[in-house]
C-alpha cells in the first residue's frame, strides 16, 4: 500500500473541509408534470407541476428555503449548548399575478421547543441564518421580502421584517 506524501496528504485533507462548490441534480421525467429529482446516485424526490403526486416545483423552492434555515437554526441552538427538541416552520409565499408568477413576498414562522432555549437566542440563529448561512435565501433575488416570527416554547415573538438577503 502506497501513501502520498505529507503535502500531498495536507492537500487532500485541506480540500475536503472546503464546501462543496459545485452541485449536481437529474430530474427525469416520470410523465405528465411529474418529475424525479436528485443526486445522481442518491435519494429522489419527486416534483408535480400539478402538486399531486408530490410537490410543486414553487413548493419545491418554499421547502428548500424553510428547510434550509432550520437546519442552521438547530446548528446554531446546539452550538448553545440548547438543544432543539422540537421545530416546525410554518413558510407562507405571496406570487404576483403576472408570469411568472414569482413570490413577491415570504413570511417564514419557526415554532421551536426546548429546554433552556432562550427567544432572543432563536431569533439570533435566524438573523444569522438568514445574512449569512442560509445558501438558498441567500440565491433568492434580492428584492424578495423575507419576515421571520418566532415562537418559542408557546410564546410569540415579534415579526422581524426585512430580510432582504443581499
Amino acid at each position: 500500500m502506497t501513501h502520498g506524501t505529507k503535502s500531498e496528504t495536507a492537500t487532500v485533507n485541506a480540500a475536503a473541509a472546503v464546501p462543496k462548490r459545485e452541485a449536481r441534480i437529474e430530474v427525469t421525467w416520470a410523465g405528465e408534470h411529474r418529475f424525479d429529482t436528485g443526486r445522481p446516485g442518491g435519494p429522489t424526490a419527486r416534483l408535480d407541476g400539478e402538486g399531486v403526486t408530490g410537490q410543486s416545483p414553487v413548493d419545491a423552492l418554499l421547502s428548500a428555503l424553510a428547510a434550509c434555515s432550520a437546519v442552521d437554526v438547530v446548528d446554531i441552538l446546539a452550538k448553545r449548548r440548547t438543544p432543539v427538541e422540537r421545530l416546525r416552520v410554518e413558510a407562507r409565499g405571496e406570487r404576483r399575478e403576472e408570469i411568472p408568477r414569482r413570490f413577491t413576498h415570504v413570511e417564514l414562522r419557526y415554532i421551536v421547543d426546548g429546554a433552556g432555549i432562550d427567544a432572543s437566542h432563536v431569533e439570533r440563529a435566524l438573523a444569522l441564518s438568514h445574512e449569512k448561512y442560509c445558501s438558498v435565501a441567500a440565491t433568492l433575488d434580492p428584492a424578495l421580502s423575507i419576515t421571520t416570527v418566532a415562537v418559542v416554547n408557546g410564546i410569540e415573538g415579534e415579526i422581524r421584517a426585512g430580510h432582504n438577503h443581499q
